[in-house]
Formats: structure tokens, C-alpha cells, sequence
């Protein structure tokens, strides 16, 4: 492998929750005037049944629910519109693409939502040609007639597949970001391979498979696990390197979150009952 295959990388990143502070679901159903409850109601209620791939309920519904379809394409780019990105997308796209020495990150977000919402949330930061989302096939009148694709789920394994066949990247370069259930797949899928996975939350399905976790509002955060783990910094070059973008690190706390059900058994039960009785009879 050559040193310039050997430091070249792709990063894929998850959109809802990851990239932006919304779901477009929640968006939506705000534009539309349907309660975001019933929404939350509808796509936990398809999970639960495994109706369809864990973050597509929203092109389910879309295609199925009375209150949803008719939905045409211009109001998903307007949805797109709505949606309250992290900060600095940009400039973390711009970082991955050349800012970092002898380094390369080719930079594409693989997400459940319409395509339309997310390169209209993205235009101008992210090339539209590196954003697959769930495709619908439209007609005359612009309402959606089928899916074409979802990029929900295992639908996500295959999108990374065939971008690692297509950038000529092995499977221990690739970097995935996500925040919950619907990325499961995709970071089993890169831990298998010895890639790295980054959770930008600490739910519980994704905290626990991510190799690394990092929570901020700011995108560019994203950047630590990757300066530590790929490039092999020190914290004092990070936060260098941090500064020379005009970003002072004022918090970086690490904290191992440990998950936990405690439930008393019978015989904990009958212990303590009795031991209570014995204490009553003194």
C-alpha cells in the first residue's frame, strides 16, 4: 500500500441528530400542523413492530399515511430549510478535505431522510453528489408515487460498501458518525472491519457499540477522536491545531458512562423481609 493510500480515509456521517439538532420527521410534521407527538407515536409504534428498516419510518409514512402522503417534493426542500444544522458543517468539510497535512477524508453524509431535505439543509456546504438519503420516485404533479432506495439500516452497510469500491478504500479507513438506532448497522458493520466509529451522543445503542463518543453542539468536535486515533496528536497538538482555526478548547471532559438495571431478585426480597421481621421482634 502506498503512503498515500495508506492516509487516505472516508468519513460518513449520519444527518438527523448527528449533523443538525432536529429530526426531519419532527420538522415536518411542524410545517404540515400535525402535533410532533403524533409523529414520535407513529414512528415508535413502526419500530416496535419492525414494520420498516430502524429510520425510515418517515418514508413510510410519507408514502402511507393519510396525514403524510400527498407531501410533494418542494415542501421537503423547504423542510430542509427548517432545519437547525450544527455549527461549523463547513468548515469540518473543508478541514477533512485538506486541512489536516498528509492527510485526505473524502466527506459524505448516508441518512434515512428524504434526499431532498437533507442537500437542501446542506447546499452550499456539502456537495449534493456526496449525500444519499432515501430516494422517492415522483409524479407529474410532484407527489411521491414509490421508494427508490432508503438509506436506513443495512441500506447504509451497502452505500458504504460501494463507496469503498468506488474510492479504492480499504475497510480499516473508513469513519462512521452517528447518534442512534438507525446507525447500529453501519457501526457494527465498521467495527467488523476494524474502522472507526464516532457517536455523537450517549444513547445507548449507538454508546455502547461507537468506539469513541463525543458530545458538543459544535461539528468540528467530531475532529478529536480522528486527530488522536488516525493522525496520532497529543492533546497539546489538538488544541494547537484547534486555535489555528480560531477555536479555543475551553472543555474537554472525558467521562466512561456506565449503564445500568438493578432489579432485586425473590431471594433479595425474602432476605431483607426477614431480616426485618428479625429486627421487629427485638
Amino acid at each position: 500500500m502506498s503512503d498515500k493510500s495508506k492516509k487516505h480515509f472516508l468519513f460518513a456521517s449520519d444527518f438527523d441528530r448527528t449533523l443538525s439538532f432536529n429530526d426531519s420527521g419532527f420538522v415536518l410534521s411542524e410545517m404540515l400542523g400535525i402535533p410532533v407527538e403524533e409523529f414520535e407515536r407513529k414512528a415508535k409504534g413502526m419500530a416496535k413492530l419492525n414494520l420498516v428498516q430502524q429510520g425510515a419510518e418517515l418514508a413510510y409514512l410519507l408514502l402511507h399515511d393519510p396525514q403524510f402522503r400527498g407531501v410533494r417534493r418542494d415542501q421537503l426542500r423547504e423542510v430542509g430549510k427548517r432545519i437547525r444544522l450544527k455549527e461549523n458543517i463547513e468548515l469540518l468539510y473543508n478541514v477533512l478535505a485538506n486541512g489536516i497535512k498528509g492527510y485526505h477524508f473524502d466527506f459524505y453524509v448516508l441518512s434515512a431522510a428524504p434526499t431532498e431535505i437533507v442537500q437542501s439543509a446542506l447546499d452550499g456546504i456539502v456537495p449534493a453528489n456526496h449525500i444519499f438519503g432515501t430516494d422517492f420516485r415522483y409524479n407529474s404533479a410532484g407527489e411521491i408515487e414509490t421508494i427508490i432506495r432508503a438509506t436506513a439500516g443495512y441500506g447504509k452497510v451497502e452505500r458504504l460498501a460501494l463507496l469503498q469500491k468506488e474510492l479504492q478504500i480499504g475497510p480499516d479507513h473508513v469513519i462512521y458518525t452517528g447518534d442512534g438506532s438507525s446507525d447500529v448497522h453501519a457501526m457494527l458493520h465498521v467495527n467488523g472491519d476494524e474502522g472507526m466509529t464516532i457517536a455523537v451522543s450517549e444513547t445507548r445503542y449507538v454508546s455502547q457499540i461507537a468506539k469513541r463518543t463525543v458530545v458538543s453542539t459544535n461539528a468540528l468536535a467530531t475532529l478529536v477522536p480522528i486527530l488522536e486515533d488516525v493522525v496520532r496528536w497529543n492533546q497539546a497538538k489538538i488544541r494547537e491545531f484547534f486555535e489555528s482555526k480560531g477555536f479555543l478548547v475551553q472543555e474537554w471532559a472525558r467521562v466512561r458512562t456506565d449503564w445500568l438495571t438493578l432489579r432485586q431478585t425473590q431471594t433479595a426480597a425474602g432476605h431483607a423481609l426477614a431480616v426485618t421481621a428479625g429486627d421487629d421482634g427485638a
